[in-house]
């Protein structure tokens, strides 16, 4: 590993000698960024992936929902079209990209679409949806957007500040990259972090802005397209975990009894016609557990009574209330285009 990363840096120089470059055109409005007369909101990474984008994407979505037309906009990748796509009652996994489609199930309510150029995307939600916030899942990068608010994610066991630009690393960009961030949320954290270890990672982050602390909180219960079981039931059965996620090793570790059957995938997995038989054949004996990712994928394809998913929320280890004073003052509505 350590020599293929000494043949991959002189990639990763170049590779960081361009995201710099374009980045600091932006900065001296070479480049444009669009602005908008609403709130909007970025969600975003400086890693490649694995941060926890969905489920905290969600907990902005049940936190601003009843006081707020919320609407959400990503690119819905690995979708199977092109260009601005408002979810509807007739669309489908592959046309909207699995994680766009787990929040629209989720949410009926909110407004969901995906697009591959924000500011196209945003003018169309204006103009046919009019609401009142915006949030952009996955668009930290995307600068032709200047949004009101950015939240940058880290993962505990990945932070930014220990990491290397790609190839040599994960990070999409440099480090430096933080400066945009408004806040700065570390997820996966385990439960138990106390506060001076807390202190320790900020110390790490050096970051001017505010940094909360959110930990993985699974559901008590595991669903299916028509029933639920207990996880604890669950947990002692044996089983096949499936897991199409870019870091699967907390689910697995939290579900796995010992005994069980684990396949992993590579995140945002299209399961192949043989793939799907390889599991419909693994399911004659055991029930399969899987991401709520995946499963929007999978649902339809394996035997129903046969499929269960199990969801996860966020959870703030503390200070969740200045948080949610913070984006509650982020959000002017009075700003409505």
């Amino acid at each position: 590993m350590k020599l293929l990363r000494k043949i991959l840096f002189p990639i990763a120089f170049i590779y960081w000698l361009v995201t710099f470059i374009r980045n600091w055109l932006y900065d001296i409005n070479f480049f444009k960024s669009k602005s908008y007369n609403l709130p909007i909101i970025a969600i975003g990474n400086l890693s490649a992936g694995g941060t926890g984008k969905t489920p905290h994407t969600e907990y902005l979505i049940r936190l601003l929902k009843d006081s707020h037309k919320v609407a959400v906009l990503s690119r819905g990748y690995k979708r199977s079209t092109k260009g601005f796509v408002l979810a509807n009652e007739a669309v489908s996994a592959g046309e909207l990209g699995d994680e766009s489609y787990q929040i629209h199930t989720k949410f009926p309510d909110v407004s969901v679409a995906v697009c591959e150029d924000r500011q196209t995307g945003i003018e169309n939600l204006i103009s046919n949806i009019n609401p009142d916030v915006i949030l952009l899942d996955d668009a930290f990068q995307h600068r032709k957007v200047n949004a009101q608010y950015y939240i940058l994610l880290t993962a505990y066991d990945d932070l930014f500040s220990d990491d290397y630009i790609l190839p040599f690393g994960n990070l999409r960009e440099s480090a430096i990259g933080k400066k945009r961030a408004n806040l700065v949320i570390v997820t996966k954290c385990p439960a138990t972090l106390s506060e001076q270890e807390q202190a320790k990672v900020k110390q790490k982050l050096k970051v001017k802005g505010s940094v909360f602390f959110t930990s993985i909180d699974y559901d008590t219960e595991v669903f299916g397209a028509d029933n639920s079981m207990n996880v604890s039931e669950i947990i002692a059965k044996e089983k096949v975990i499936v897991a199409g996620i870019a870091k699967p090793k907390y689910f697995v570790d939290y579900l796995n009894s010992g005994n069980d059957k684990v396949m992993i995938y590579s995140d945002h997995h299209n399961f192949s016609e043989q793939e799907i038989s390889e599991l419909n054949s693994l399911a004659q004996d055991k029930i399969i557990v899987t991401t709520e990712k995946d499963f929007v994928r999978l649902n339809g394809k394996i035997k129903t009574k046969k499929l269960f998913y199990l969801p996860i929320k966020v959870k703030f280890l503390n200070s969740e209330n200045e948080f949610q004073s913070i984006l509650t003052k982020a959000i002017n509505p009075q700003h409505k285009s």
